[in-house]
C-alpha cells in the first residue's frame, strides 16, 4: 500500500490528519475506512468526493467573498457597515480585535484555504490513477485542481499578503518538524506561482459549462482571475511603493523583504494584456435588461436617462436606447436572472453555502416592519455621495464633510445639498421615485441609476411581493427611518446612518413570519465572485497607469498584445460598464490626465462593485486605506423624528463607528498557533508574535 503524502500537515496547521465527517464532501472518511490512495482514485464515486471536498472549502464561511457578518468583515468597508452582534463592526473599525480576529477568522482563513490547497493537490498527483474517466474528464478534473490551488493562494494572498508556497509534490509528514517547515514566499513569488497555476487551468477546462456544472471553473475564470491577481501584483502597495513601516516591517526571518522594493510598469501592462485575454475570448458580455414602458408594482417603467449625445440614441451595445438602466444593474444580483442566462458571470460559488451568505444579507437589510428583516445593514453617506447625478455631474455637497481631510482636495463639491422635499404633485417630475416618492429628500432626486438599485434612501419604496395578506403582511411599503417611526432609530439592530441598503434585494423577498434567520421567502441570490465589468475595469485601470509601449504574449502564446496608455482601449474598458449604467462618458481631458482618470477610475469601482468583497482590499492596494478608512463615518441624523426633516438629512459623524488606520491595518494577522507550529513563519506588521 503507497503512503499518502500528507500536505501541509505541520507547516500549516493541518495536523488533523486524515479525520472528520462522513458526509458527501468529507472524503477523509476514507480514510478511517483503510483505504489505500489507490482504491480512492482507481474508484469514480469516490474520486468525485474528493474533487467535491476540494470546492468544499469554498463554500465555508471564512472564505467567503460576499457575506454577511458574523465569518468575516471584509464585505464591510468604509461603504457599508452592520449593526448588533455586540459592536464587532465598530470594533472592526476602530482597531480593537486581537491576532484571533473578529470571531475566529485569523485561523480560519489560513486553515480552510491550506485544507482546500491540500486536497487539490493529493487529487493532481493521483488522478491519472483512475481509468473509469475519458482523457478528456481527467484533463478537466485537473484543470479545476490547478483552478481551486490558485483560488485558495489568492484567498490568502490579499488576506495576509505573501504566504508560504508549499511544494506542489507535498511535505512527507514522517519528516522531522525542522525539515518541513516553509518560509513565507515573496508576493512576486506568490503572483508568478497563481498566474501559471491558472495558466494550466485554463489550457485544460472548457470555454462554457453546463447548467448543473455552473458552480466549476470555465477557462474564462481561469483567465478572469489571472487578471484580479496580476492587478493586485502591479497596485502601489506590492509593487515597490509600499510605506517605508510596512516594507521594513514585511520580511521573512533572514530579513529579505517580501514586498517587491522596486516599481515595474510592466506588471500593469501584464495585468491589462491578461483582461484582454479575456475580452478576446469574445464569449462574455454586460447583462442588459431591455427597455419596458409598462409600470408595474417592483417592475417600473424604464427612466430614461438625460440626453447624451453620444449614447441616448444609439441602441446597446453603443447606447442606452433601448435598454433600463437601473433594471439592468438590479436584475444582475437580486436572483432576477438564473446564474446560467446571465452572461456576464465568468465564476460564481452558486448560493455560497455558508449561513452567512448573500440570503442572509438580504435578510439584514429588510426593515423590521413588513420586510421583517433585522433592518441592521447600512449605507455611509460616503458611498451615497460616491453615485452621481442622472446627467454624470457631481451631486451638490459630495463629500463636503471631508472638505479639510487631507486627500480630499478635489473630490468634493463645494454646493449646498439640495434642499426640500418631494410634493405629491411633483412626483411627475422625479419618476425614479416611483408613485410612493412624497415626502423623500430631493438630495436622492434624479440621480444615477444605480442608485436606486442599491440605495434604501429614507422614504424609498420596498415591495414584498411575496407578503401573505391574509396574515395582514402588505405589500408595496414606503419606509422612512425617522426617529420614532417603526424603522427608525432603535437600541439594537438599527441604521446608524439612516441609509439602508437595497443591492441583491428582489421584489418578492420578504423574510417569514417567526424564527430567526428565515429566508424561505427570500429568492436565491447567485455569488458574482467574478463577472465582466470587473475585467473591464481592470483592464481601463492597468492601461492608465502605462508611460511606454509594451508587447505581452497572450496566455496561450498564440499571439501578442500591444499594450500602452490608449484612449480609444481605456474606453472599450469603462464606456460600456457606464453606458449600461445610463451615465455618460467622462470628458476628453479626463482620459488625457492619468491622475484624474485615476480617480474616476477609483469611484467607478466604488459604485459598480459595491457589496462584492472588493472595497476593503482595493483601498490597500491602492494605499488610499490610510485616508479613507480613518475617515470618520458619517451618515443622517439619526436622533432627528420627522418633525425635524432637515436635521435628519444633514450629514452627521457617526460617533459610535470612530475609525482609525493602525500599521496592523494593512494586512490579516497571523494566527499564534500558526506561527508556533511553523518556526519559518514571520507575523505581519503591526501584529504581535507569540511568547
Amino acid at each position: 500500500m503507497k503512503k499518502i503524502i500528507v500536505i501541509l500537515s505541520i507547516v500549516t496547521g493541518l495536523g488533523l490528519i486524515m479525520g472528520g465527517c462522513t458526509d458527501y464532501l468529507d472524503s477523509d472518511y476514507l480514510f478511517d475506512e483503510r483505504m489505500s490512495i489507490e482504491d480512492v482514485f482507481k474508484n469514480q464515486d469516490y474520486t468525485n468526493e474528493w474533487m467535491a471536498r476540494a470546492y468544499s472549502y469554498l463554500g465555508n464561511g471564512y472564505l467567503q467573498d460576499v457575506a454577511s457578518k458574523k465569518d468575516v468583515p471584509f464585505n464591510f468597508a468604509d461603504d457599508m457597515y452592520f449593526d448588533g452582534e455586540g459592536n464587532r463592526y465598530a470594533n472592526w473599525k476602530a482597531g480593537r480585535y486581537s491576532e484571533s480576529g473578529l470571531n475566529g477568522e485569523a485561523q480560519g482563513i489560513w486553515e480552510n484555504a491550506y485544507k482546500g490547497i491540500r486536497q487539490a493537490s493529493i487529487l493532481l498527483k493521483y488522478i491519472d490513477l483512475n481509468k473509469m474517466f475519458s482523457e478528456v474528464e481527467i484533463t478537466d478534473m485537473k484543470g479545476q485542481a490547478h483552478f481551486l490551488r490558485a483560488y485558495y493562494y489568492w484567498i490568502m494572498l490579499r488576506t495576509y499578503g505573501p504566504v508560504p508556497i508549499v511544494p506542489d509534490a507535498g511535505i512527507d509528514y514522517m519528516k522531522e518538524y525542522d525539515q518541513v517547515a516553509q518560509p513565507r514566499s515573496t508576493y512576486e513569488e506568490c503572483v508568478n506561482y497563481i498566474e501559471n497555476e491558472l495558466i494550466i487551468a485554463a489550457g485544460m477546462l472548457p470555454l462554457q459549462r453546463s447548467v448543473e456544472a455552473l458552480a466549476r471553473p470555465s477557462r474564462g475564470a481561469a483567465l478572469a482571475l489571472r487578471a484580479k491577481v496580476l492587478l493586485f501584483g502591479a497596485s502601489p502597495l506590492f509593487n515597490g511603493k509600499a510605506p517605508t513601516e510596512v516594507a521594513s516591517a514585511m520580511v521573512d526571518k533572514r530579513g529579505n523583504p517580501l514586498l517587491s522594493p522596486t516599481y515595474d510598469e510592466s506588471k500593469w501592462a501584464r495585468a491589462a494584456a491578461a483582461a484582454k485575454d479575456v475580452m478576446d475570448l469574445n464569449f462574455y458580455t454586460l447583462h442588459v435588461a431591455y427597455f419596458k414602458d409598462t409600470d408595474a408594482i417592483g417592475y417600473p417603467a424604464t427612466v430614461t436617462p438625460p440626453y447624451d449625445e453620444n449614447f441616448s440614441d444609439k441602441d446597446w451595445p453603443n447606447g442606452w436606447k433601448n435598454i433600463d438602466p437601473f433594471e439592468s444593474y438590479r436584475s444582475l444580483f437580486n436572483g432576477e436572472i438564473p446564474a446560467n442566462e446571465n452572461p456576464e458571470l465568468i465564476f460564481t460559488r452558486g448560493q455560497n453555502n455558508s449561513n452567512e451568505n448573500i440570503a442572509a444579507m438580504v435578510l439584514h437589510q429588510l426593515p423590521r416592519t413588513w420586510g421583517k428583516g433585522y433592518n441592521s445593514h447600512a449605507m455611509t453617506q460616503k458611498q451615497v455621495d460616491a453615485y452621481s447625478m442622472a446627467d454624470g455631474t457631481d451631486a451638490p455637497g459630495m463629500n463636503s464633510m471631508y472638505a479639510s481631510l487631507p486627500g480630499y482636495e478635489g473630490r468634493y463639491d463645494s454646493r449646498e445639498r439640495a434642499t426640500g422635499y418631494v410634493a405629491a404633485s411633483e412626483l411627475a417630475d422625479y419618476p425614479e421615485l416611483g408613485p410612493q416618492g412624497a415626502g423623500v429628500s430631493k438630495q436622492y432626486a434624479k440621480r444615477e441609476p444605480r442608485f436606486y438599485a442599491s440605495v434604501a434612501y429614507n422614504g424609498s419604496t420596498w415591495y414584498f411581493l411575496n407578503a401573505d395578506e391574509s396574515a395582514e403582511e402588505q405589500k408595496n411599503k414606503q419606509i422612512f427611518y425617522y426617529r420614532g417611526e417603526d424603522n427608525g432609530y432603535k437600541i439594537n439592530y438599527s441604521l446608524l446612518t439612516g441609509i439602508g441598503i437595497k443591492k441583491y434585494v428582489h421584489p418578492d423577498d420578504i423574510s417569514l413570519i417567526g424564527g430567526s434567520y428565515n429566508r424561505g421567502r427570500i429568492r436565491p441570490k447567485v455569488d458574482p465572485a467574478i463577472r465582466y465589468a470587473e475585467i473591464l475595469l481592470i483592464y481601463a485601470e492597468a492601461l492608465n497607469e502605462l508611460t511606454g509601449q509594451h508587447s505581452i504574449p497572450s496566455w496561450d502564446g498564440n499571439k501578442t498584445h500591444s499594450i500602452s496608455r490608449n484612449i480609444a482601449e481605456m474606453k472599450a474598458g469603462i464606456q460600456p460598464v457606464r453606458i449600461r449604467s445610463g451615465v455618460p462618458d467622462y470628458p476628453d481631458n479626463v482620459y488625457a490626465n492619468a491622475d484624474r482618470f485615476r480617480e474616476k477610475l477609483k469611484r467607478e469601482r466604488q459604485i459598480e462593485l459595491f457589496a462584492e468583497g472588493h472595497r476593503y482590499f482595493d483601498l490597500r492596494r491602492w494605499m488610499d486605506a490610510p485616508v479613507e478608512e480613518a475617515a470618520s463615518t458619517y451618515g443622517c441624523n439619526i436622533y432627528a423624528g420627522k418633525a425635524m426633516a432637515d436635521l435628519f438629512h444633514t450629514p452627521v459623524e457617526v460617533p459610535s463607528l470612530a475609525p482609525i488606520f493602525a500599521l496592523k491595518s494593512w494586512f490579516w494577522p497571523i494566527h499564534h498557533t500558526e506561527l508556533k507550529r511553523n518556526k519559518e513563519l514571520t507575523q505581519n506588521p503591526g501584529w504581535t508574535n507569540p511568547e
